[in-house]
């Protein structure tokens, strides 16, 4: 059967427009939904139930977008992480064991421990912070170093880094610093914990039952700060142009494999204060299962977001809300399908920005041309 149309890909010779990569994030998560829906009432579920479902779990209370907020949190830095290293074309993929040994680092202040534990909690806090950057940053100077100085492809260091960090992890949490044989440190004292808005609930009623805790302020901080880098630094400047067109950038003057190393250990700093906000404002403890693979989702989020700082917020918090959502809609695993489906269709919605798209409509004598993106 012969179609009265035909459609034609054409290399983009001219400049992106402004609103088509926001136009394309927007288009994937909505075209995900539908499908989503579309599967949903195919397996013989409720699409319009499960999304009010999904808006009450998430976004329809205070507490319930308190959830959605302390879930989104880690979701930001990894997402800023991801962010940093992309915009260099540096395919850090090792966020998830930056996340974790952020974490264990950041757990040595309290279980060596390295200050007195009834020291004020700034000290305590502060030195968590540090300690977690610091050793998301050590987790990513491995790969940055065999990527700048030897050209071992990052994807593969990066990602087996993934499973020596939850696997170091795990060699503590089972063995010296067990809690009783279990998966799990004993709990941090009180004064490792990230203040909560529920700690104020005596004086402030409203707070009571809100779990968002201090880890979402240092997010938005973490967030202003790439974008300076990123936007208004010479640093940034130079990130991007090694990124674009790493020639030009070696004939600049640049130090490729400086950057190549700073980039690395600036992104694993990012996703090691994530882990550290997670077990000082969640958990609050160091144990196995300390993530559902924001490592991974964070890579999601970053692409979705354009590597725009402040976008990585707005996606976060989406991704966030599926995954509180997810916990408790069924069919179980709902929430990963629409997950995968966004991803899938945010790598495919790069075509648009590559490449035009004609739709030729074939008629007997002439031919009408219909540019649609």
């Amino acid at each position: 059967m012969t179609l009265p149309f035909t459609v034609l890909f054409e290399k983009r010779m001219d400049d992106v427009p402004k609103w088509l990569p926001a136009a394309t994030s927007v288009g994937s998560v909505v075209i995900a939904f539908i499908i989503s829906g579309i599967i949903l009432k195919l397996i013989g579920g409720d699409p319009m139930r499960v999304g009010r479902f999904f808006f009450d779990a998430t976004f329809a209370s205070w507490a319930a977008f308190s959830d959605t907020l302390v879930k989104a949190t880690p979701l930001i830095m990894v997402g800023l992480a991801c962010t940093v290293a992309f915009k260099m074309k540096l395919w850090n993929i090792g966020a998830e064991g930056q996340f974790y040994i952020g974490a264990f680092a950041a757990s040595l202040v309290v279980l060596i421990p390295m200050v007195p534990l009834d020291s004020p909690k700034i000290v305590i806090i502060g030195l968590m912070i540090i300690m977690g950057m610091i050793g998301g940053a050590a987790w990513g100077f491995i790969p940055g170093v065999l990527k700048g100085k030897f050209g071992v492809n990052e994807i593969i260091t990066t990602l087996m880094l993934n499973y020596i960090a939850i696997l170091w992890n795990n060699f503590w949490i089972f063995n010296k610093w067990s809690d009783a044989g279990f998966q799990m440190t004993p709990a941090f004292p009180k004064s490792a914990w990230l203040p909560r808005l529920a700690d104020y609930a005596r004086e402030y009623k409203a707070f009571s039952g809100i779990t968002l805790h201090l880890g979402v302020v240092i997010a938005l901080v973490a967030t202003v700060v790439v974008w300076w880098v990123l936007e208004r630094s010479r640093w940034g400047y130079e990130i991007k142009l090694t990124g674009d067109n790493k020639e030009a950038a070696r004939y600049a003057g640049i130090n490729i494999v400086r950057n190549v190393i700073l980039v690395m250990m600036f992104s694993g700093a990012l996703a090691g204060l994530a882990g550290m906000s997670e077990i000082s404002g969640v958990v609050h403890r160091l144990q196995e299962r300390i993530s559902p693979g924001y490592g991974f989702t964070g890579i999601i989020v970053a692409w979705l977001a354009k590597l725009n700082p402040f976008a990585v917020v707005l996606v976060a918090v989406l991704f966030g809300a599926l995954i509180v959502a997810g916990r408790e809609i069924q069919p179980s695993g709902l929430a990963q399908l629409l997950q995968g489906i966004i991803l899938f269709m945010v790598i495919s919605s790069d075509v648009l920005l590559r490449y035009k798209i004609r739709i030729i409509r074939l008629q007997p004598a002439t031919a009408v041309e219909v540019e649609t993106a």
